[in-house]
């Protein structure tokens, strides 16, 4: 009887999922076609950064480059922008926008000794990628084989229990990211309709979206567990201590005896370049109406390759706790803060 209902039970999910698929969206604006930073540099910046012209640092020269590289895209960026020394403002030529200067910048560095990632640009809009796209490209290289403990793709029995609390709340933790897998998946450029489209497809490989259907209304601006502080963007993942991964829970001493714990892990990562922050000290601080505020250092974590901070924290009795994220990096004069709310 029991194996029966737990059949009629995936039946109705994989009907149920296939119906949200072929409702998901597919249609969506063109990729904005900017110049690469190489095109930039050989058009406007190698006037002068070829040979060094007017102290111009030369392409190539890594001593030249270090201490600019120190400071950073945004700096050398804004010193781009508004010019600087014998440089005038966006290398002399109006016409190119402050994204390509982030390229052209980031292609000299690298030429010169760097290895910075290329910019994203999060404000042009681009061709919506399929579910299917997404997983083939990203997702399989975990859940093809299970790396880490993750669900296989079309594994009901393994998706089951990860989707007992609705689709929402996963495609939320594909957002924030958890454990081994970061957030986004590791494609920081992709809509939350995008990922919702590839969680769909890992659990129903077999459902395939219509065209021209209704768009799914989510955005990254109104994430709740998403914060832009400091050049850095901070994710929060928060989940029961029961359910977090097999290596979380031999982490941190292992899973707390008592009730309320929860696993509060933070991904950091430059809201520039994309990269990974991994030399940061992480506080969560936990406003408590009764008990008054509990903090917690998160410690440093590393699962399948990712860097990410987390920790046990108990919280019980309240419908609502404020949470502020202290995060302390080695080149910061101070620390800064990003504030969550979170209901158990």
């Amino acid at each position: 009887m029991q194996s029966s209902r737990t059949q009629i039970a995936k039946a109705m999910l994989v009907a149920i999922f296939t119906i949200v698929a072929l409702i998901a969206r597919q249609d969506a604006k063109a990729q904005a076609s900017d110049r690469s930073g190489k095109e930039v540099v050989d058009v406007v910046c190698s006037a002068c950064h070829d040979e060094g012209i007017q102290g111009a640092p030369k392409i190539g020269d890594a001593q030249a480059w270090i201490k600019r590289a120190s400071q950073g895209l945004t700096t050398l960026t804004q010193h781009a922008i508004n010019g600087i020394r014998q440089m005038p403002a966006h290398g002399g030529n109006p016409g190119v926008t402050d994204f390509e200067i982030k390229l052209a910048i980031t292609y000299m560095v690298n030429q010169s000794g760097g290895a910075w990632t290329m910019p994203i640009d999060k404000s042009a809009s681009r061709a919506e990628h399929s579910g299917e796209q997404i997983a083939q490209a990203q997702c399989a290289k975990c859940h093809q084989t299970g790396e880490g403990g993750a669900p296989k793709i079309g594994d009901m029995t393994a998706w089951l229990p990860r989707l007992q609390q609705g689709l929402d709340a996963l495609v939320l933790s594909a957002i924030n990211g958890h454990g081994g897998m970061p957030p986004r998946g590791g494609m920081v450029n992709l809509t939350d309709d995008e990922l919702r489209n590839a969680v769909i497809y890992l659990f129903a490989p077999t459902s395939t979206p219509v065209k021209e259907s209704p768009p799914v209304t989510s955005s990254k601006a109104s994430d709740p567990y998403h914060k832009v502080i400091g050049g850095m963007d901070v994710y929060l993942g928060i989940v029961p201590a029961g359910s977090a991964s097999s290596e979380e829970r031999e982490m941190h001493g292992g899973v707390p005896s008592g009730t309320g714990y929860y696993h509060v892990n933070v991904s950091l990562l430059d809201n520039e370049t994309n990269d990974q922050i991994t030399d940061a000290q992480v506080e969560v601080i936990v406003k408590d109406p009764f008990m008054g505020d509990k903090s917690k250092e998160l410690e440093r974590m590393k699962i399948n390759e990712k860097i990410s901070y987390g920790n046990y924290v108990q919280m019980t009795g309240w419908d609502k706790y404020s949470i502020k994220v202290r995060i302390q990096r080695p080149d910061m004069p101070r620390a800064v803060s990003a504030n969550f709310d979170f209901r158990p």
